[in-house]
């Protein structure tokens, strides 16, 4: 009985703090371990840029890289529109293969802009119907020709 007592009043010190321990260690193998990895990758990528690079920012830009500083880099935005920006603002660099999805967007924006068109004359047809005063002329409202 006595051994019983004695274990539930002192016990083992490591089996006590054994539970913390193991949270510790998961901790660091879930999630601090994981995104040093990934801030590593980051700053390699930020760092690899070259001029001529289609890179897209953190506020969702394409641009190409036209110069690279140290802590910098001067992106055109559009043909002979230039901005400067930190070397973080860069959050990928984009594959040459995507500039296919460039051409899909230069459809949709034809396709856009067919429809705003569109609309444009279905307004303008709306416009020709006969228009009606609501001006205060007595209880009739009165059409215009």
């Amino acid at each position: 009985m006595n051994v019983l007592a004695e274990q539930a009043q002192g016990g083992n010190p490591i089996v006590s703090l054994m539970p913390l321990i193991l949270i510790a260690v998961a901790f660091y193998f879930f999630l601090i371990r994981p995104q040093s990895k990934r801030r590593r990758e980051q700053m390699e990528l930020q760092n690899s840029v070259e001029p001529g690079s289609r890179v897209l920012t953190t506020n969702g830009m394409y641009a190409t890289v036209a110069e690279v500083d140290d802590d910098g880099v001067t992106l055109e935005i559009a043909p002979g529109v230039e901005a400067r920006f930190v070397k973080q603002a860069i959050m990928q660099v984009i594959k040459d293969d995507v500039e296919d999805d460039d051409d899909a967007d230069d459809d949709e924006t034809e396709l856009a802009e067919t429809d705003a068109a569109d609309e444009t004359a279905k307004a303008d047809a709306a416009d020709e119907v006969d228009e009606v005063d609501l001006a205060k002329s007595g209880d009739k409202a009165v059409k215009k020709p």
